[in-house]
C-alpha cells in the first residue's frame, strides 16, 4: 500500500524534529513525491550525507520493489 504524505513526514520528523519539512504529491497519484527538508543537523555535512540521513529516517519504506514509498525527489539543507 501506498504512503500517504503525512506518514512520510512524520517518519522524517521522528528523526529531525526541529526541521521545516514540505512533502508535495507531484503527480497526485500518491506514489510520487518531493520532499524538502531544513535542519540545522546538516550544517557541514555535504548534500549525500544529508540525503543519506533523511533515507536513513524513512526506516526502509524505500527498500526494494516492495517499498511502500514508490519515489522521492529530496532537496536537503540546512537552514541559512
Amino acid at each position: 500500500m501506498a504512503m500517504q504524505a503525512h506518514e512520510i513526514e512524520a517518519l522524517i520528523r521522528e528523526g529531525f524534529p526541529d526541521a521545516k519539512i514540505t512533502i508535495t504529491d507531484l503527480a497526485g497519484d500518491g506514489n510520487h513525491y518531493a520532499a524538502e527538508v531544513i535542519d540545522a543537523s546538516f550544517k557541514g555535512k555535504n548534500r549525500v550525507q544529508q540525503q543519506r540521513a533523511v533515507y536513513a529516517a524513512l526506516k526502509g519504506k524505500m527498500d526494494g520493489a516492495n517499498g511502500e514509498l514508490h519515489a522521492l525527489a529530496l532537496s536537503t539543507k540546512a537552514p541559512e
